[in-house]
């Protein structure tokens, strides 16, 4: 049976990067998903691994407030907390990983916009539409 969990997120805390014993590479974050609407809206948090070679590279942008697709099987885990009760975890193994957006503009990230190129000057035509030099493609 296959188990996937796909969602649009925002980082909680800043990614880090760690190598296991047996030299694999592991990226790992919290992320935060809101679910419903309304007064019915929760947040949905989640542990994320990532488990491949050059995740330092991607660790740089996955900081606190970062927006990212991630997409993988998705586990839960019970484990107890330091007051002695016992807590559930959501955890990501993610096999996909795409950034997204920017910061939020109220942490003080600017998002830079690519220069949007002027709009190619449409030809005159009669009301027969003689001309079709403006269809991108014939």
């Amino acid at each position: 049976m296959s188990n996937i969990f796909s969602a649009v997120v925002r980082v909680a805390k800043d990614a880090e990067v760690r190598t296991t014993a047996n030299g694999n590479t592991v990226l790992s974050f919290t992320a935060a998903s809101n679910v419903g609407f309304g007064d019915k809206q929760q947040t949905l948090w989640l542990r994320v691994s990532l488990w491949r070679n050059n995740v330092d590279k991607i660790a740089p942008y996955l900081t606190k407030g970062a927006q990212c697709f991630i997409s993988g099987e998705l586990t839960q885990r019970e484990y107890q907390a330091n007051d002695g009760t016992t807590k559930t975890s959501l955890e990501l193994n993610a096999n996909i990983l795409d950034l997204v957006g920017g910061k939020r503009e109220s942490e003080g990230a600017h998002e830079q916009r690519p220069q949007q190129r002027p709009a190619k000057p449409v030809q005159q035509t009669d009301n027969f539409g003689d001309s079709y030099d403006d269809i991108p493609f014939s």
